[in-house]
């Protein structure tokens, strides 16, 4: 069993992706494996094509986009719904 929750954000570097990676480092907890993922590489942008990702900010949390950013972007209460912050059992 993997001991801690994978946290992807794919980010362009704009504000709004800045307040997202802000969010997800301040919501993060000791079992959340955090990694900023830039877009503008270009195995990062395949690898957000693959998970269906058309606009960013996006997060993705073991391995499932984020309920809150298949339309209008990252919100905390949907990220904790999710598992970010909650540690593993």
């Amino acid at each position: 069993m993997n001991d801690k929750r994978s946290i992807e954000v794919f980010s362009a570097g704009c504000s709004v992706c800045e307040e997202t990676v802000a969010l997800v480092k301040r919501l993060a907890c000791p079992s959340c494996e955090v990694k900023i993922l830039d877009m503008h590489d270009e195995a990062v942008a395949q690898r957000a094509d693959q998970l269906g990702i058309g606009s960013v900010p996006a997060v993705v949390i073991d391995g499932e986009v984020a309920g809150c950013c298949a339309g209008r972007g990252p919100d905390q209460s949907t990220l904790q719904a999710a598992g970010l912050g909650r540690p593993l059992a």
